[in-house]
């Protein structure tokens, strides 16, 4: 089975952070690595391009960061991770972690930034394997519907019983 590719949105008002990440992201395992410098920026990049996996490196200079983190983790089910200074993290994580955003301290090490790319991964992916089933029971559960509504259509105005108008769609879903 093919591993899926993650689009990235980097956000960080530092070049120098960009730069790292974006030199982290390279492979296959993300498909696009995009960057801005701005909250606001980033809120209208994620509303035409929503990412797999959204870096916020704080503050920002129109926004800390974690109030850009929590509303597009309510928009989208992407991955964010927040980073913020060592002694901004214990304040930061807790208000942002009930809404499933990371948060990790700087400085980092690079495996620690590593691993926490892995974890966005395995989660975005289990999210999306869950997206994809919820999609195919909301279509399945459209389909009940939509026959049930012919049925009770035969039912009135054809004056069939439940048991007929369902051997009759039934037979007529078979000849078609």
């Amino acid at each position: 089975m093919e591993k899926a590719a993650f689009s990235v949105l980097i956000v960080s008002s530092s070049q120098k952070t960009t730069q790292y990440l974006t030199e982290m992201m390279h492979g296959a395992r993300y498909s696009t690595v995009t960057s801005v410098t701005s909250a606001g920026e980033a809120k209208r990049r994620f509303v035409d391009n929503p990412a797999d996996l959204v870096i916020i490196n704080a503050p920002l200079p129109d926004d800390f960061g974690v109030q850009l983190a929590i509303d597009l983790s309510h928009d989208q089910a992407a991955g964010i991770l927040i980073l913020v200074k060592s002694d901004m993290y214990e304040h930061t994580a807790y208000k942002v972690e009930d809404h499933g955003i990371l948060t990790v301290a700087r400085p980092c090490t690079r495996m620690t930034l590593h691993q926490t790319l892995s974890l966005m991964i395995a989660t975005r992916s289990k999210i999306k394997a869950f997206e994809e089933k919820t999609q195919t029971l909301q279509g399945k559960m459209e389909e009940i519907r939509l026959v049930n509504r012919a049925k009770w259509l035969l039912v009135s105005q054809l004056s069939m019983s439940e048991s007929e108008a369902h051997r009759y769609i039934e037979k007529n879903a078979k000849d078609a």
